[in-house]
């Protein structure tokens, strides 16, 4: 993470930062069944959350919330045993769940109204600054740079965006603004041509982010936004419910709405193709992200496990996690999660395991019929996503090939070309899917 530049003494104390999570997750479903967003294991060992938390903290930021009201138990039990501070720090990630109070009973209906709900408690500490975070993208930004731009600038509300190819514009909203970064207009999703046209970076703002001044690219909302206090007060007395939606573009009418423009590896991996592409690209010898950053390491849950073992097998392009025991396997482009036990003779290609949330010992096992927990010898896996504890039997063949790209069945479901084997799914000796 390179050199930030200076704040304001304090700043960072009196910055809160808010993560919302609150979504069902249907897009990553069935690894949302069990489990709220946020906590979906990502890289082997890690969680979604741990990558908003983590560039919080690299950036000086210690307040933290996480808004959540589906499946909240693994999310909060990772949350409790990963971050903890001292007695004598006022530093703090503690979760907002969904409540009933006698203001209201109703769920999350939008990114703005958790926040909303959730004002009273924001407020009690005189917050200067409001972060507001996506808790399901993988990137890694000095929010010291955002807050220092915001500061600089006198802006009421700064919203980062990251640029991108035509191709990809219409899958965001755009945002357009002139060389002072301020915005001036909005559009989600735009399909037409002729209004991507209208929404380019003009040359001189290329050329200020360091970009060819003959490039063709569009600033995508990233869904980070920074409010100062008043505005973000001001902003929610209205019933407007999503900030991407109705908050940002009602405001730019009526106040100064700066892009921060940044420009690293930025990824929503919000849905079954995206996280999947996501975590076998870590695999890559040079991947986009890379786990291996000292100066802005990614936290996590401290399990203590021990290394893991690999008794003559054949590892290509893969990551290995703690506490595995991989037999005579062969193994390539993979991410292999905490605990897997892999047997001999597996294959596993293009696929991400998640591996076990304990060990198994010998006298808890199930009965014959039912395989132990993790992969069975001579499997095959290929293009695809087993979740954690799942029990798959020997001789057991996991492929997308020749299947529609989207289908449910009773123990895996195929999403984005993609076999899904949800978390605790048992199955049988010689399935083949």
């Amino acid at each position: 993470m390179p050199q930030s530049p200076s704040l304001p003494p304090g700043t960072t104390q009196r910055t809160l930062s808010i993560i919302m999570g609150g979504g069902a997750g249907t897009r990553l479903f069935p690894l949302t069944k069990d489990r709220a967003k946020p906590a979906v294991p990502l890289g082997g060992k890690y969680r979604l959350v741990d990558i908003p938390i983590s560039n919080c903290l690299n950036s000086g930021l210690r307040s933290i919330y996480v808004l959540t009201q589906f499946n909240t138990m693994s999310l909060h039990r990772h949350i409790q045993a990963s971050y903890k501070f001292d007695n004598f720090s006022r530093s703090f990630v503690d979760i907002l769940a969904a409540q009933q109070t006698p203001e209201g009973s109703e769920w999350y209906q939008g990114t703005a109204d958790a926040v909303r709900q959730n004002l009273r408690y924001f407020l009690e500490q005189p917050y200067e600054y409001f972060l507001i975070l996506s808790g399901d993208q993988l990137y890694r930004m000095d929010f010291r740079t955002l807050l220092h731009q915001h500061i600089r600038s006198g802006a009421d509300i700064t919203l980062a965006t990251t640029p991108v190819q035509r191709m990809a514009a219409s899958n965001f909203g755009i945002m357009c603004s002139g060389p002072d970064r301020r915005i001036t207009r909005f559009v989600e999703k735009p399909k037409e041509d002729a209004a991507l046209d209208e929404l380019k970076l003009d040359r001189e703002l290329l050329e200020s982010i360091g970009s060819g001044a003959d490039e063709e690219l569009f600033q995508a909302s990233m869904g980070i936004y920074v409010f100062n206090r008043q505005v973000l007060i001001d902003c929610l007395e209205s019933d407007l419910d999503d900030f991407g939606k109705h908050v940002i573009p009602k405001a730019i009418g009526e106040r100064q709405v700066d892009a921060f423009i940044f420009k690293g590896y930025w990824e929503d991996i919000g849905t079954i193709r995206a996280f999947y592409e996501a975590n076998l690209d870590l695999t890559d010898p040079e991947p986009q992200y890379s786990f291996f950053d000292a100066q802005a390491p990614i936290y996590t849950h401290p399990r203590f496990l021990p290394g893991s073992k690999i008794n003559g097998a054949t590892l290509r392009q893969a990551i290995i996690s703690d506490g595995c025991i991989i037999s005579a396997a062969r193994i390539e482009r993979s991410v292999i999660g905490v605990r897997s036990i892999i047997r001999s003779g597996a294959t596993i290609r293009n696929s991400v395991i998640m591996g076990c949330d304990h060990f198994e010992a010998a006298a808890a096992r199930p009965a014959n019929d039912v395989p132990p927990i993790g992969i069975g010898r001579n499997c095959v896996i290929d293009r695809a996503i087993i979740d954690k504890n799942a029990r798959i039997g020997d001789g057991v063949v996991i492929t997308p090939e020749g299947k529609p790209e989207n289908a449910d069945a009773e123990n895996y479901c195929i999403r984005d070309g993609i076999v899904v084997v949800p978390k605790d799914a048992v199955i049988p000796v010689g399935f083949w899917i």
